[in-house]
């Protein structure tokens, strides 16, 4: 197993940062994807805009994880309306 590092960027209004956040936490508990450090950074102003959005909420998530499980994770992800960008990084032993 690796160890990843992944950051979301999901839309900040209310319902659909519930959304997302229950929708992560379902999916890496199906993809049998171990949490080991979840960090909530807040809503920012982006540099730019991304879907229209000027805003986002930024969530981070140290995982424990199969290399398989990631690519599926981001087949799962891409199909999502309330995540608006994310980035997976495998962290260095």
């Amino acid at each position: 197993m690796n160890i990843y590092e992944v950051t979301f960027i999901l839309r900040p209004e209310d319902e659909f940062l519930a959304a997302g956040k229950e929708f992560l936490k379902e999916l890496f508990s199906k993809e049998n994807c171990k949490v080991l450090k979840e960090e909530d950074m807040g809503s920012r102003q982006l540099a730019y805009d991304i879907k229209k959005n000027d805003r986002g909420h930024y969530l981070f998530f140290e995982l424990e994880a199969e290399p398989d499980s990631i690519s599926s994770l981001d087949k799962s992800l891409k199909l999502r309306s309330e995540i608006l960008k994310y980035l997976f990084l495998r962290k260095e032993e």
